[in-house]
């Protein structure tokens, strides 16, 4: 077994361990899931923000790599991947705001909703960016992407091509399968608020996976 699918079935099970611990946590007392488990500040966000920086540095492999083969193209849109997750780590925890202290600027403080440095809490016009750009919008996106392109990807040649031109890393089956299991046990979370923490932390996990090991690995690698 590679080191890559030791790490991969390592990343799988933590997705599970996850989800078994954030659901019993749930039943067993929905206030510290809240209030402690969950929260900002606490291991959820922490180890997001971290698994997000983990992913955009695979990306920044592969980019470095497929420039080497000489896949100009390929390396470039891989670096605008990994510059996306970088943003997506920095994003969830403020960029490092609370860490360090440090007070948001005028902007920030009469735009965004907890008044904190990150773009996906602005309130624009009236509309809140969490809620839409960053809420419905890209959850469809990701689920598209989790679960109808791995069934695509082999069986139509223009998806499958296109996929491979735009070095885009296609999800095995498994991702798909872990994907809608965590999907499920969120739902069955009903209403508990902080819920999306958790899954924002498995969808972390999931990307460093299917960026190690994605169905496509000649096209992203």
């Amino acid at each position: 077994m590679t080191k890559d699918l030791l790490i991969d079935r390592a990343l799988l099970a933590a997705i599970a361990i996850v989800c078994v611990v954030s659901y019993i946590i749930h039943l067993w007392d929905p206030v510290y899931f809240t209030t402690v488990y969950a929260f900002e500040d606490r291991l959820v966000e922490y180890a997001t923000a971290l698994f997000l920086l983990v992913a955009s540095g695979i990306l920044v492999s592969n980019a470095l790599s497929l420039r080497a083969k000489g896949l100009t193209l390929a390396a470039i849109l891989t670096a605008v991947y990994a510059l996306l997750f970088f943003l997506g780590a920095g994003e969830e925890i403020s960029w490092g705001q609370r860490i360090f202290g440090w007070e948001s600027g005028e902007f920030f403080q009469e735009n965004n909703k907890q008044k904190e440095t990150n773009f996906h809490n602005l309130v624009v016009g009236g509309t809140h960016l969490t809620k839409t750009i960053f809420g419905t919008g890209l959850t469809a996106v990701i689920l598209l992407y989790l679960i109808a392109l791995p069934l695509l990807y082999p069986r139509v040649g223009l998806i499958r091509r296109l996929a491979d031109r735009l070095a885009v890393p296609v999800p095995g089956l498994r991702h798909t399968l872990f994907a809608v299991a965590a999907s499920l046990v969120i739902v069955a979370m009903g209403d508990q608020n902080r819920k999306w923490e958790v899954y924002e932390l498995i969808f972390s996990l999931l990307m460093v996976s299917i960026f190690l090991l994605p169905q496509n690995r000649h096209a992203t690698r």
